[in-house]
């Protein structure tokens, strides 16, 4: 229907009126009052963490509560208890203080399980919009003895990662999390916590890193052919992309020819076909133009994430054929260049337009 076509083209870009925000939380207050409390408490308290990198683990960011394993067994031994005192028995009250010495001895080394550890974040490389960024955590433990069963994960996920950390040794833990938007995001609230060794009581922590991983957009599934590219001065007449994205610019392989200058899709295509001829780039036709990755080149009714991922996967696209390609945005323009830098110099680009960085132009 024209009148839905109309409304996807300029649902990405529309954001609620902040009247609208305040009355959804109030709305939120009135119906569910507990849980609005219980989301402000928890966001108050979270807050309370700094943002550090590397975090040691004492009494002051340490916290234990009972488990619903360990109220079940509180719960018991007050039933075992009321009953020796009615009844007189001396083996009830042996077995309540026995079993609750073991639950006070078993907090003890809940607690001592977790204390005196200190973590430290190996902050993850560039990710995709869409894709897991997965970073390494590293778990030290300086005591004489071993400790078990220490989960990490992010805060609220339930998606835990168990290790155990050698006496005075490491343990690395590997955490992942999928980001939600493009640009520079801040790694999430971590949550440390173990219940080892009778799980009657939880030990945690709360971890917010200090680390940022820099999200770039996600590159368009089935993107069109490379646009064409640009004379340079008054050279001859522009490039022509084919359907497969490579120049028309091509020859027959001549003994010497480097090894980047073979078009090694067209080569494995000739192979499908059952020949063996190789073909190189015509290095002068492409001396004569330059590959302009344009945003203006990208059609406006797919929003300005939608032109930022063909930007991506042309980009991507480019590299992977070994050309050299240039990026214009609106107050960014990268000159043309190729290799692994390059690439992720436009990238970078593109993950943080509009707010762009002074050092990723390089023109």
């Amino acid at each position: 229907m024209p009148g839905v076509a109309r409304w996807n083209r300029y649902a990405p870009c529309w954001k609620p009126p902040h009247y609208l925000k305040r009355a959804a939380v109030l709305a939120r207050a009135l119906f569910h009052p507990f849980a609005f409390l219980q989301q402000r408490f928890t966001r108050w308290f979270n807050a309370r963490a700094p943002y550090s990198d590397t975090l040691t683990l004492t009494q002051r960011n340490v916290y234990i509560l009972p488990t619903r394993a360990g109220l079940m067994l509180a719960a018991t031994l007050l039933v075992l208890l009321v009953a020796s005192i009615n009844y007189q028995l001396n083996l009830g009250y042996l077995l309540t203080f026995l079993l609750a010495g073991c639950a006070l001895v078993g907090m003890h080394v809940t607690h001592g399980t977790l204390r005196g550890l200190t973590m430290h974040l190996v902050a993850p490389p560039a990710q995709h919009l869409g894709a897991n960024a997965v970073f390494d955590a590293q778990l030290s433990n300086p005591g004489r003895y071993t400790r078990y069963a220490i989960g990490l994960a992010v805060l609220d996920t339930g998606h835990w990662s168990f290790t155990d950390i050698p006496a005075q040794g490491n343990a690395t833990v590997q955490v992942a999390f999928r980001p939600t938007q493009r640009g520079l995001q801040r790694l999430p609230t971590l949550s440390a916590e173990t219940r080892f060794p009778l799980g009657t009581f939880r030990v945690w922590t709360i971890w917010r890193p200090a680390a940022q991983v820099l999200v770039y957009p996600a590159p368009e599934a089935q993107p069109p052919p490379l646009p064409p590219g640009e004379p340079r001065g008054s050279g001859g007449a522009s490039a022509r992309i084919q359907n497969s994205g490579e120049f028309d610019g091509v020859r027959a392989y001549r003994r010497g020819d480097p090894t980047k200058l073979i078009v090694w899709k067209k080569v494995a295509q000739a192979q499908a076909r059952g020949s063996s001829d190789l073909v190189s780039r015509d290095s002068q036709q492409a001396q004569r133009h330059e590959l302009w990755l344009d945003l203006q080149q990208t059609p406006a009714h797919l929003g300005l994430e939608g032109q930022l991922s063909r930007l991506c996967a042309w980009v991507l696209l480019a590299d992977q054929l070994e050309l050299d390609y240039g990026l214009r945005l609106p107050g960014c323009q990268i000159a043309p260049g190729s290799g692994e830098a390059h690439q992720q110099n436009c990238l970078s680009a593109l993950a943080l337009h509009p707010h762009n960085t002074p050092h990723a132009s390089n023109a």
